[in-house]
């Protein structure tokens, strides 16, 4: 069951504290992920890795360092002269933000990543990121853009509706 009311609202030492951990935890993934393609395509099997394995340890380092430098620099801190938290940084784990699409890209390029050891057909489900974003795209500017009614001429005949109810109105009166 949700909560009645209003939410309620983080301190600044409390989004601090959690902007740490949640940064913490995707370095985690990050290096984990990446520990386990390391291992087991470049050092065990490195007689059958091509050059597309080198490829797709790059490309998924780069959008790990990428994003995680990011969120880094959204989470990152302000300190007063004396050393007091003044501001906490952006809320790593607030909804519908940017933090969160992040978060998604990284947490979907370690599962690539890691059933890439698999195939390295898997590498296509990564995909789903750019589709995601142009899905995004659509739905949040370009739909709306597109489907807007910006005919100033169809808001005049309005407008003398209005200005002749309003006389009527003014008439029985």
């Amino acid at each position: 069951m949700a909560p009645k009311g209003k939410a309620g609202t983080k301190g600044k030492k409390q989004i601090f504290e959690e902007n740490r951990e949640t940064l913490r935890f995707y370095l985690r993934i990050i290096l984990g992920a990446s520990a386990v393609y390391a291992v087991v395509n470049l050092v065990i099997f490195y007689s059958a890795a091509s050059a597309w394995t080198w490829v797709a340890f790059v490309f998924s380092s780069v959008v790990y360092g990428t994003s995680y430098r990011s969120m880094n620099s959204m989470a990152k801190p302000s300190f007063t002269d004396d050393g007091s938290l003044a501001d906490g940084g952006i809320d790593l784990n607030m909804e519908q933000g940017m933090a969160e699409h992040l978060k998604d890209v990284i947490l979907l390029t370690a599962i690539v990543q890691v059933l890439s050891c698999f195939s390295l057909y898997v590498w296509y489900f990564w995909l789903l990121a750019p589709g995601r974003a142009l899905y995004l795209l659509w739905v949040n500017i370009l739909g709306p853009w597109f489907t807007a009614d910006s005919s100033p001429a169809g808001q005049e005949p309005n407008e003398k509706k209005q200005r002749r109810q309003e006389r009527r109105q003014m008439k029985r009166f």
